[in-house]
């Protein structure tokens, strides 16, 4: 009876222990996440940041001298905070320029006109000089061509125009759904003879604002690429109904863009190193390069500041990373991807072991969680830590995709996430010209910014 009394109270003792001790660890993770936001809320730089790449420096399209700035300005501010390393990675882009303002307008009868808001795709080619006017013929997606064939496209413009769908509540899924008919449309019209196509802008609300984006012709002849515009959702909604109404309108638009040669540009890259793991990388980075239309701010100068706040958030509290956590503000995600493809490929070179990417690409709304692209066993690991972001109401750990400038690096055993905001007011903005500096909440902002802290935190403290 003694004795099992002895091992009886053993046992108590050794369970008082790991629990204190479980308790403690708790407790300084808490404790340094707590400060993360707290000074992210109070002294955080990266609204400071975002003012001066928006306000000061403005689009930073791909090529072009304001995206130089960009770099020049990050880099000048990842130097300031002190870190290990800061360094710029070359990498060849596309350079494609706008020209002057499109102009465009349907005609109901001869003579009779109505202006409507278009902006050229990225990418497209121009139109003839005197621009293109044609019956136009609408319809739903890429795959309605077929069934309309060579006889009706020919000698005519396509009007794609199928909506967003508002029932999606992940807007992001709405999107998808959809972008084919802007990224592959010229492509896929031309093949039936049409003259040019007009895309419905990628966007849920009703508005004046023609939406830009990405578009391929593939390994299309130049010869036989065909101009591609975005029209604003309501002009889109107008020239629908007018359709609907008289299908023997006529369509008129003119575009002035052009595709130049191949430039130098950079990846903007800072780290601190690791004090006991530093072959181990932890990589967190947004877009610096954006479209002309607008400033750039929610896409992408937000997950562009938010990621050197991770670093300036590690400095000013203190700590000491593990591992090397490593910023990168990728060049040319908008149109090519060069920037995320450079980086692995000299990351691969370099045979370095890279074990979490983490991006913020989808605005600088309040933060709701993150995405994991990752094995189950590590999602679990993930999971633990949630119940440390609820009560800064970030509840939100799925799976599901990460970032387009981080997937070059995915290979096995690679956690990769992406943080998610709200996305309900996203595509009001995206790669349009209201995409500026006052449509960004410095505090939504700055708890974005924490919350990828926090998570980077962990992933340092506790591994893979």
């Amino acid at each position: 009876m003694k004795n099992n009394y002895k091992v009886s109270s053993k046992l108590a003792l050794i369970c008082m222990i790991a629990f204190i001790a479980v308790g403690k660890s708790q407790s300084k993770d808490e404790v340094q996440i707590k400060k993360m936001y707290d000074l992210a809320l109070t002294e955080g730089k990266g609204y400071e940041w975002l003012n001066y790449l928006s306000n000061q420096i403005g689009g930073r399209l791909s090529g072009s001298v304001q995206a130089q700035q960009g770099v020049d300005y990050t880099k000048s501010q990842l130097d300031s905070l002190g870190v290990d390393r800061v360094w710029l990675q070359p990498v060849m882009v596309p350079k494609w320029v706008r020209g002057t303002p499109e102009f465009a307008y349907f005609e109901t009868t001869p003579g009779i006109t109505t202006n409507v808001a278009i902006c050229a795709l990225g990418g497209s080619v121009a139109t003839p000089p005197k621009g293109i006017k044609a019956n136009i013929i609408e319809v739903e997606g890429v795959e309605q061509l077929t069934t309309l064939g060579k006889d009706k496209i020919e000698g005519k413009i396509v009007f794609f125009n199928r909506p967003m769908d508002a029932t999606e509540i992940n807007t992001f899924t709405a999107y998808s759904n959809c972008v084919d008919q802007r990224y592959a449309g010229a492509l896929e019209a031309s093949k039936y003879g049409a003259l040019g196509v007009i895309v419905r802008s990628m966007n849920l609300r009703l508005d004046d604002f023609p939406h830009t984006g990405s578009m391929t012709y593939g390994d299309q002849p130049e010869s036989e690429r065909i101009p591609a515009a975005a029209i604003s959702t309501n002009a889109a909604e107008m020239l629908s109904t007018s359709l609907k109404l008289n299908p023997e309108i006529n369509f008129y638009f003119k575009q002035n863009c052009k595709q130049f040669k191949d430039v130098e540009s950079y990846n903007v890259i800072a780290e601190i190193k690791g004090s006991e793991e530093p072959e181990e990388i932890i990589v967190v980075g947004g877009h610096l390069d954006s479209w002309d239309l607008g400033d750039g701010s929610h896409d992408d100068g937000a997950g562009c500041v938010q990621s050197m706040e991770v670093l300036n958030l590690f400095k000013k509290t203190g700590y000491k990373p593990k591992r090397t956590v490593r910023v990168v503000l990728f060049m040319n995600e908008e149109n090519g991807l060069r920037g995320g493809n450079k980086y692995a490929e000299v990351a691969i070179s370099n045979n370095e072991k890279h074990i979490f990417a983490l991006e913020s690409d989808s605005g600088g709304f309040t933060p709701r969680g993150f995405t994991f692209d990752s094995s189950q066993e590590n999602f679990e690991k993930v999971l633990k830590w949630k119940n440390l972001f609820e009560p800064y109401l970030v509840h939100y750990f799925e799976k599901g995709f990460a970032g387009a400038d981080i997937g070059p690096l995915k290979k096995d055993g690679l956690v990769m996430a992406g943080l998610r905001p709200d996305s309900q007011r996203y595509f009001d903005h995206h790669h349009a010209e209201n995409d500026t500096f006052e449509h960004v909440n410095r505090r939504e902002l700055q708890l974005g910014a924490a919350t990828m802290a926090s998570l980077v935190y962990l992933v340092d403290a506790y591994g893979f």
